[in-house]
């Protein structure tokens, strides 16, 4: 097969899924992972794709991958992520968790704790964390979005706003270089707005994909926030922005 049509193919793909892995792709033509890696680079340098480590998806600051596509992107390093980020998450905490699947995984790795006190506007994170018996949780009020199960709304910042909590846990879909916090969904948006307002510590939770990558609404800035972990080094103009507002960064 020429290089052209696995081009055109692997976009199709890609259209067709959100996200697609080296793996499939290897599978998919049968060609090295080395030759399905240059593919990948030469479409993303003529933003055809976005390149993620793993894989690739759509680029697109209007639409998000699907769900079941997000799951699975840099999987390894939301989980390193999430590790270290219950750490400083004692027994008996209250928290706000919002939709993503970074936060998903989060979830997940507070299964260890005891007597936590959760808001979350994420149905997901409610089921995980609703097997521990000496959690407390309550899931917000609102519009449930079938493609995720994030639930939004002015119902929903309303019955956030209720509350006062000591962390926010959120994650988020893009940061520019200028520290803007980036994401699709302004109701969502509106939602995590509200976490921010009502948390005495914010914690961002983002792998590496998520700086510099582009998404329509504007949700706040990195300067609102206590703590960001993530899985490598940020670029300068991020880490300036934390320096300069004593924010801590935490790299896995």
């Amino acid at each position: 097969m020429s290089q052209n049509r696995r081009h055109h193919q692997i976009l199709e793909l890609i259209q067709q899924k959100g996200f697609v892995s080296i793996d499939e792709l290897v599978d998919h033509f049968q060609v090295t992972p080395q030759t399905i890696r240059r593919d990948l680079n030469q479409l993303a340098s003529e933003n055809h794709i976005r390149r993620h480590h793993g894989g690739a998806g759509v680029e697109s600051s209007t639409v998000n991958a699907s769900y079941q596509s997000r799951k699975i992107m840099n999987l390894a390093a939301k989980e390193r992520i999430a590790q270290e980020l219950v750490r400083m998450i004692p027994d008996g905490a209250s928290l706000f968790i919002n939709i993503g699947t970074t936060t998903e995984t989060i979830a997940k790795a507070l299964l260890n704790h005891r007597d936590l006190k959760v808001v979350t506007n994420n149905i997901h994170v409610a089921s995980i964390l609703s097997s521990k018996e000496d959690f407390t949780v309550i899931i917000a009020a609102g519009e449930v979005r079938h493609r995720d199960g994030g639930i939004i709304g002015e119902a929903t910042c309303d019955f956030i706003s209720q509350f006062q909590m000591d962390y926010g846990i959120i994650g988020i879909s893009g940061i520019s270089k200028d520290g803007s916090l980036l994401d699709f969904d302004y109701r969502e948006v509106k939602v995590a707005q509200a976490i921010i307002e009502h948390s005495r510590s914010v914690i961002l939770a983002v792998d590496h994909s998520k700086f510099g990558r582009s998404a329509m609404v504007k949700q706040g800035n990195i300067s609102q926030i206590s703590h960001l972990y993530t899985d490598s080094q940020p670029p300068e103009e991020i880490v300036e922005i934390l320096h300069n507002n004593d924010i801590s960064m935490h790299i896995v």
